[in-house]
């Protein structure tokens, strides 16, 4: 049966993304910013509320009363990675817009990546170092002074159930640059829907956002340390049985 709730889903996401995709790069044409944004978010509203009815995935969000508020309210969100179902949920829970930032080869992808290319994103060539955070830090800042959010895996990839990876600075440094608050936020997506997996299975996937953390005065990896602390003891109260 999960086989099969599995394939109905990817198939659903197969025949919606397509028009999505073409939708959206001809609309791109006269609309941009925040009303092409929540245009690209429905699609992404159209796959979790497949998962939740094909696949009988829900969510549980604790901690929205974290978030900033106001319009122009700034913040960096860092997310705990492990499978594509927080990559699509975050878009349709957040009340601004966000900005992801990913490598530059998801602009290839067939119609979903065409469609990201015309959005506010940043996307990053890895091999240029230091030349790639001068432009996650010139994009990031123009985006948060206009209401977007940043939002970034700092353990880079996704991470299997009860493992934690290595928490890179990236995060932490723009949030410095910036002087912009970081959110930490939990989520145990692998109950339900493993990374690389392709069958899933019904469950509850736990949403938890914290506090927000100032960084002004603050050093990237301490910065680091304290998001990473809260996010993996997060995850042991919210997944227990993923942590012997």
């Amino acid at each position: 049966m999960s086989f099969l709730r599995s394939l109905i889903h990817a198939l659903w996401m197969l025949i919606t993304v397509v028009p999505w995709g073409i939708i959206m790069l001809l609309a791109s044409v006269r609309i941009r910013g925040n009303p092409l944004y929540w245009m690209a978010a429905r699609w992404l509203n159209w796959s979790i509320q497949g998962a939740r009815l094909i696949l009988g995935i829900r969510t549980r969000i604790t901690g929205m009363e974290h978030l900033p508020t106001g319009q122009t309210s700034p913040a960096i969100l860092l997310v705990k990675h492990q499978s594509t179902f927080e990559t699509f949920l975050m878009p349709t829970i957040m009340p601004h817009p966000l900005a992801y930032v990913f490598k530059k080869e998801l602009l290839y992808v067939p119609f979903f990546g065409w469609a990201m290319g015309r959005l506010d994103m940043i996307h990053i060539d890895r091999s240029q170092g230091s030349q790639a955070f001068a432009k996650v830090v010139t994009q990031g800042k123009a985006l948060l002074d206009r209401g977007v959010w940043i939002i970034m895996f700092p353990e880079g990839t996704r991470i299997p159930r009860g493992k934690k990876g290595t928490y890179k600075t990236g995060g932490t440094r723009l949030a410095i640059e910036t002087g912009t608050p970081v959110i930490p936020i939990a989520v145990t997506s692998a109950k339900c829907w493993p990374r690389k997996a392709f069958i899933k299975t019904p469950g509850v996937v736990d949403v938890s956002i914290g506090a927000p953390i100032p960084s002004q005065g603050r050093e990237p990896a301490e910065l680091m340390k304290e998001v990473e602390a809260w996010i993996e003891a997060e995850m042991h109260r919210l997944d227990p049985e993923a942590y012997p």
